[in-house]
């Protein structure tokens, strides 16, 4: 809306020109999103207090988080909030690819409410049912695959491409469908998972955003994108404004979430940022990087994977509990300090997954 507005007065002052560089909006759409979340934050922390919209906690989890219960939860609908006006003002609303990284995050987060609401409403950690669940996450997936597809306009929109290896790639075809339905909903339910924590999974959301963010940015600018020898992609640079959003509204939550946090996001928090940073990967077609830099949130599905398969086959479980981020807890490491190892480690992970925009 900004951005547009400022594009029609320029005509009448030319230093209106200077809200055209994206690297401006990116860093405007950052502030505006922090500002939104900082502002709106105690205020809405008030409300879900008065309307006891308290997090439950599982019986079996570890004894330290009894004292949990009733920190208000459903938090996530500030990011939302955040990201959402940020994009809507300083993103060019005539960009394809901006409008479904949103709507595919909203259309997640709208699930996760739901699934929350129904947690809070009968008073147990069970929710939305399984099946309608992933039912309701399948069909957003979906839908959104099967417009990038069709939409596509270039090869290089539906190729998979292997960090370092130059000449590795793969034209998916029709595959780039359900390729991209796992990647959505592999990611969303994997920064669900993470989410267990204070600050644990808000933290390397942003990291991870801020690290796509470089890898949009050079990926919708052809001399740039021509040098480090990746895939030009028309059109998609306008993303960078939607991922410092992300950064944004999660610095700004992270203010209330850090430990010990004062609100939870909620699944309508966490499957819609794990969502966001999947299409992002894919509209980019970095998915492989994101693995890369999201590692801590594969390292925690895996954990469960292999927990859950473990006692099924043998009865026994490898970890004292998972996802991995309570065994660690279990062996007697304070909860600040598996957070902050665990952003260390996200960190790295960030450097690395940049590191092959160059190595080539």
């Amino acid at each position: 809306m900004l951005f547009a507005l400022f594009e029609y007065l320029s005509q009448f002052y030319s230093g209106f020109d200077v809200f055209q560089y994206l690297t401006l909006r990116a860093i405007l759409g950052l502030l505006t999103a922090l500002g939104i979340s900082l502002v709106f934050g105690p205020v809405m922390i008030k409300r879900l207090t008065q309307m006891k919209v308290g997090q439950l906690v599982r019986d079996d989890g570890p004894e330290t988080h009894l004292i949990k219960a009733g920190t208000p939860t459903m938090g996530g609908a500030l990011i939302l909030l955040s990201i959402t006006v940020t994009t809507l003002l300083w993103g060019d609303l005539t960009s394809q690819y901006l409008w479904i990284v949103l709507l595919v995050t909203l259309g997640f987060g709208g699930i996760g409410g739901i699934d929350d609401f129904l947690k809070l409403k009968h008073g147990n950690t069970k929710g939305l049912s399984a099946r309608y669940k992933y039912l309701g996450l399948s069909a957003v997936g979906l839908i959104a695959a099967v417009v990038l597809y069709l939409t596509a306009a270039t090869d290089a929109e539906t190729t998979l491409y292997v960090p370092v290896m130059k000449d590795w790639y793969w034209n998916m075809g029709w595959v780039f469908i359900p390729w991209t339905y796992l990647v959505l909903v592999g990611a969303s339910n994997a920064v669900n998972l993470t989410d267990g924590l204070d600050g644990l999974a808000i933290m390397p959301t942003i990291l991870v955003a801020g690290g796509l963010a470089v890898f949009v940015y050079v990926s919708g600018h052809a001399r740039f994108a021509e040098y480090l020898g990746i895939s030009y992609i028309r059109d998609v640079g306008e993303v960078v404004v939607f991922c410092t959003a992300i950064f944004g509204a999660g610095l700004g939550f992270l203010w209330f979430n850090s430990y010990p946090a004062q609100v939870f996001m909620g699944d309508v928090g966490s499957l819609s940022l794990g969502a966001a940073l999947g299409i992002i990967a894919v509209v980019v077609r970095q998915e492989l990087v994101l693995a890369i830099m999201g590692g801590i949130f594969v390292l925690e599905t895996v954990s469960v994977i292999l927990q859950v398969a473990s006692f099924k086959m043998t009865g026994r479980r490898i970890f004292r509990m998972a996802p991995i981020h309570h065994h660690f807890e279990l062996k007697g490491w304070a909860e600040p300090k598996v957070i902050v190892r665990f952003w260390i480690i996200t960190v790295v992970l960030v450097l690395i997954g940049l590191a092959t925009l160059k190595v080539r």
